[in-house]
């Protein structure tokens, strides 16, 4: 069926659908990895511009 949609669509460039699909997994990917993330990391990582090196 997507096969039809696609032929239906006329000239379609498979590199910019490859860009798109590739973009949506990477951004899927990171949205996963952020969501995973442990709660104490990521309260040390948002505390670290506070903190004084001195």
């Amino acid at each position: 069926m997507a096969k039809y949609i696609l032929e239906g669509a006329g000239s379609i460039n498979w590199m910019a659908i490859f860009a798109l699909v590739t973009f949506f997994f990477v951004f899927t990917m990171s949205v996963v990895l952020v969501f995973r993330k442990n709660k104490k990391d990521l309260d040390r990582l948002k505390n670290l511009p506070l903190e004084d090196d001195e």
